[in-house]
């Protein structure tokens, strides 16, 4: 067991835990709904340069905003507490759910399009 310090009945114990995904999501899970998200609305990437690079610029962005993010943990760890931490993490989980979801249903809808099972634009 890994404890805080001290002794007698103030001891906390560390909830340490590894996930296996954390690796990935550290990538930025920002980043991967960027570029999926900008993805989908390009149809034609050679002639739409400006796609690309807005595309780009974006990922830049939010990997910058990741970087800033884990290289002032320790002051948003003090300002937020472990409560804090713990309600952030579940609000930007049910974000990244709904972006996920939101992607899918994008992808299956233009599937149906393509295939001609729904009329399309």
């Amino acid at each position: 067991m890994f404890h805080t310090g001290g002794s007698g009945s103030t001891e906390q114990e560390l909830d340490i835990a590894f996930v296996p995904l954390a690796m990935p999501l550290m990538f930025g899970p920002g980043v991967l709904a960027t570029v999926l998200g900008m993805c989908s609305l390009v149809r034609h990437p050679i002639s739409d340069f400006a796609s690309l690079v807005a595309i780009s610029l974006a990922s830049l962005a939010a990997m910058g905003i990741v970087y800033l993010t884990l290289a002032s943990a320790r002051y948003l760890m003090a300002r937020l507490g472990a409560k804090g931490v713990d309600a952030a993490t579940r609000i930007v989980g049910f974000f990244l759910a709904a972006m996920g979801m939101g992607l899918a249903f994008h992808g299956v809808i233009e599937a149906l399009h393509n295939y001609h099972v729904i009329p399309g634009n």
